[in-house]
């Protein structure tokens, strides 16, 4: 498991690998909305929190079609699925691979991104804690969108398609902690929300994913 890991945060990183791709798509999505919006600040604070998580949702969502893809293009996925390791434990292994290197530093580089949309600084540390709390199961929810449409030519939009409706409640919660982070007021109930969305996938999404896996691959 720590080898699989290993190879898919090698795969992720090395040059084509799409690491930096979701950092620059989320770059670009914070530099736009002021000039799409106007310069207003109050505008600006106000939009903030929704428009940073949306570039997040987005940007992981960049990665999601390449964490089945290249395994079954060379054939190491069969491999996989008749290892003695359960192929629940390598859809989990790759979610974990797409979340260090999408999820994680998504949610790190959000803060600095924060001062272009003029976020509070108080705001800074709800953003950081929502996104490090909803972010995981973006990468299990996409896991499983990725194990539906492996295989599948020009995959990618049905993906898109598929995923995009069970992100919703994490966008939802997300973007209503950091606001209330953001204006002082309490935000523990949808953080806690979050965090059952994020355990309940990563509980779940697994196993339904293995099970989509399986079907695809007879």
């Amino acid at each position: 498991m720590i080898a699989l890991l290993r190879r898919d945060l090698a795969i992720a990183t090395r040059a084509g690998g799409g690491f930096g791709l979701g950092l620059a798509f989320f770059l670009v999505v914070v530099v736009l909305v002021p000039f799409g919006v106007g310069p207003e600040t109050s505008v600006l604070t106000r939009i903030a929190p929704g428009v940073l998580w949306i570039g997040a949702l987005l940007a992981c969502l960049l990665s999601l079609d390449r964490m089945f893809a290249l395994d079954y293009e060379d054939g190491s996925l069969d491999l996989l699925a008749t290892a003695p390791i359960p192929l629940e434990g390598v859809v989990a292994v790759k979610a974990l691979a797409h979340w260090l290197t999408t999820g994680l530093p998504l949610t790190l580089m959000a803060p600095l991104l924060a001062v272009l949309l003029n976020l509070p600084p108080q705001g800074f540390v709800w953003l950081v804690v929502s996104l490090a709390l909803g972010t995981p199961a973006l990468s299990v929810i996409g896991a499983f969108g990725a194990a539906l449409t492996v295989g599948l030519r020009r995959g990618g939009l049905l993906l898109s398609l598929l995923v995009l409706p069970l992100y919703v409640p994490t966008l939802i919660f997300g973007a209503e902690a950091a606001r209330r982070g953001a204006e002082g007021m309490e935000a523990g109930t949808p953080l806690a929300l979050l965090t059952g969305i994020s355990l309940g996938c990563a509980a779940l999404m697994p196993f339904a994913a293995a099970a989509a896996l399986r079907v695809n691959l007879r």
